[in-house]
């Protein structure tokens, strides 16, 4: 299991002591989309949809999917969040939603997780709003695109 951080000699999964590192500013970006018909989009983008306004409730259930990462992903740790900003933007070249989401900390142990936490539940949330239209929506593309403190420092995945 050797670069596994979550492992121990054992192979047994543990949650990282962090109580040494220093605390530094931390931020993560994420993204992802979700793809569906053009007619579904418009619904989205022209506030038709019976459940009211899609991207709204998807940005608002983005920040609070970071806030509650450490209680989703079992060896994340609790951090302090300083900003989780959502940006749901109708894409027609997909046709679909793309979603980033950035999460700042300052803290002992970076963002990774929140910011893709956040992405996920925002486009589960864009599903969830629109489900009774078009079942068959797609979710994918989810990735890091961006971190940077810490020890391992910066990141970036064009």
């Amino acid at each position: 299991m050797a670069g596994l951080s979550h492992f121990d000699s054992d192979g047994k999964a543990y949650m990282v002591d962090v109580s040494d590192k220093p605390v530094t500013a931390r931020t993560a970006i994420a993204e992802g989309a979700v793809t569906m018909t053009v007619e579904t989009l418009a619904l989205i983008t022209e506030g038709r949809a019976d459940k009211g306004d899609v991207l709204g409730i998807a940005r608002i259930a983005g920040i609070m999917g970071a806030k509650k990462t450490a209680g989703l992903i079992p060896l994340c740790h609790p951090l302090p969040v300083t900003k989780v900003a959502l940006d749901l933007t109708p894409d027609e070249t997909l046709p679909g939603i793309r979603i980033t989401a950035t999460v700042k900390t300052g803290g002992q142990t970076g963002v990774e997780m929140e910011a893709l936490t956040a992405v996920s539940i925002a486009a589960l949330t864009v599903y969830d709003m629109v489900k009774a239209v078009q079942k068959d929506m797609e979710i994918g593309a989810i990735r890091l695109t961006f971190k940077d403190g810490g020890k391992s420092g910066r990141f970036e995945n064009p």
